[in-house]
């Protein structure tokens, strides 16, 4: 591994308690249901759950915040929740973790995402999404974007965690990364596809291997094809990095510098997916802001994310299971 070693990567774990991030994007309130199945359904083909309990979790931006709040920085939200039920639940859930809640904005237009899961025997048997996906209008971008040009000088990295949902539109992000960029600040993106036009001149984009394939037009089948697109996406959107997560077969880190660079899985057990572009962008901006080379932050970004893969449901790594994980 070029320019790589354990201590350094410790090292930058260790100083994550110093960092400080501001997560812009789609808020989503993640409800798991809990239970067995024993029997089938006499009325359709589908297993009957029976509940035992049920639980709240942070969903989207709201789980990169839980996320960084985790690993030990310092955490400011900012994105839209509706003026309901799901939205107060959220709203708790955030301020228990004590991640600071002053950039959320209501709007009486739209519902608060909610998005159900149903677990039985460690494995998900449906999900239920309810939702309004209609951008948001220009009264609340101004009320976010006065959030953040109040916080701007107190972080060191502005993340973007962009579900489709509404809230990452043109306006918002152009006015964010310009903001960004005058206050030499990092800029890190979790991307959605049909959104790659929006993305331009940030420090880091997170995308999968699907996402890739569908930005640039190409099926992806083996490594020339992936270095290819990798390269292309990389020059188009006229970012410093492109950090793309390949599922079971890890991830791999182009820089406009030298080759990229594959990094291999380190989960041991794969039990749930749900949640894990969430901690890699998390875990690489903290480490970003902590002071980690680009190739350092994704090799941290690969190993938080290799804890959760092996935990049920929407989850966090913390800083002491990433530095366990490390030795």
């Amino acid at each position: 591994m070029r320019n790589l070693d354990k201590a350094g990567l410790k090292r930058a774990v260790a100083n994550f308690k110093q960092a400080k991030i501001l997560v812009i994007g789609d808020l989503i309130l993640d409800e798991f249901i809990w239970g067995k199945v024993s029997r089938i359904s006499p009325e359709a083909p589908v297993p009957v759950v029976w509940v035992n309990s049920e639980s709240f979790m942070p969903g989207g931006a709201a789980n990169a915040a839980n996320n960084i709040h985790a690993l030990g920085a310092q955490a400011f939200i900012c994105g839209v929740i509706g003026s309901d039920e799901r939205g107060r639940v959220l709203a708790d859930e955030l301020r228990r973790k004590n991640i600071d809640v002053e950039g959320i904005v209501i709007d009486n237009e739209r519902p608060t995402t909610l998005k159900t899961r149903v677990i039985a025997h460690h494995q998900q048997v449906v999900r239920i999404d309810r939702e309004k996906v209609e951008e948001i209008d220009d009264n609340i971008i101004s009320q976010i974007l006065t959030f953040l040009k109040e916080k701007i000088c107190e972080v060191d990295a502005v993340l973007i965690e962009d579900y489709g949902k509404g809230v990452i539109v043109p306006r918002l992000l152009q006015e964010t990364v310009t903001l960004a960029q005058r206050h030499k600040k990092i800029i890190t993106v979790d991307p959605k596809e049909n959104h790659f036009s929006f993305y331009r001149d940030i420090t880091l984009l997170t995308p999968n291997h699907h996402e890739i394939a569908r930005a640039t037009g190409k099926e992806i089948g083996n490594e020339q094809e992936l270095e290819k697109a990798g390269r292309t996406l990389l020059a188009k959107q006229r970012c410093q990095a492109l950090l793309i997560t390949l599922g079971e077969e890890g991830m791999r880190l182009f820089e406009n510098e030298g080759d990229s660079v594959h990094i291999p899985t380190v989960a041991q057990e794969v039990f749930d997916v749900s949640g894990a572009g969430d901690t890699v962008i998390s875990a690489a901006t903290v480490a970003l802001a902590s002071g980690a080379s680009m190739l350092e932050a994704a090799h941290i970004a690969n190993y938080a994310a290799g804890i959760v893969v092996g935990k049920v449901g929407v989850t966090v790594a913390t800083q002491e299971e990433l530095l366990e994980r490390l030795k």
